[in-house]
């Protein structure tokens, strides 16, 4: 798995018989840029472009965002928001994994090298060449526990963890 570029990019698209478009490289920038541990849904995505002044469409992120899936360049994370995320297919050694309350979303990231090298293994056995290696872990997170979860838990209540870092982002644009 290599690292991209905008022009080795522009190179695997042109031999898979695709056209490197700006949005197309925009959305790489974008994702090349994101702090480490952020993950973006399209509809994120979107509203980020938005505000920036590039008028993307919705319909265009979804299929960039698919494309760069299939070659490789992204990874599709499914998450407890209940709509898939995106970030850099980032080459080993940081390859991770996620830990994700689907009470508050936190989502924890951890590497572990042994999954990796399993899939490996079971990949070079079989034939097949590993695009991606990703284990998610469905988690309850101890705060929600300790307020009753599942059956105590006010229907109004929200994580502090999670308050926290889904503000932190929108407070450094």
């Amino acid at each position: 798995m290599a690292h991209y570029t905008a022009s080795s990019l522009k190179s695997e698209l042109n031999s898979r018989g695709w056209r490197m478009t700006p949005q197309r490289e925009t959305i790489l920038h974008v994702f090349q840029n994101l702090p480490k541990g952020d993950h973006l849904s399209a509809e994120e995505l979107h509203n980020l472009l938005d505000k920036r002044g590039e008028a993307i469409s919705l319909s265009t992120i979804y299929r960039s965002v698919k494309l760069m899936t299939r070659m490789g360049i992204l990874r599709e994370l499914e998450l407890a928001e209940g709509h898939k995320h995106y970030e850099l297919n980032q080459p080993y050694p940081h390859h991770h994994h996620h830990v994700v309350c689907i009470q508050c979303n936190k989502t924890i990231e951890f590497r572990d090298d042994s999954i990796l090298k399993h899939s490996l293994k079971q990949c070079k056995k079989e034939g097949f060449e590993l695009i991606d290696c990703q284990l998610t872990v469905m988690t309850i997170c101890p705060e929600a526990i300790r307020k009753g979860w599942p059956s105590a838990l006010p229907s109004d209540w929200a994580c502090t963890r999670a308050i926290s870092e889904t503000e932190a982002p929108a407070d450094a644009q």
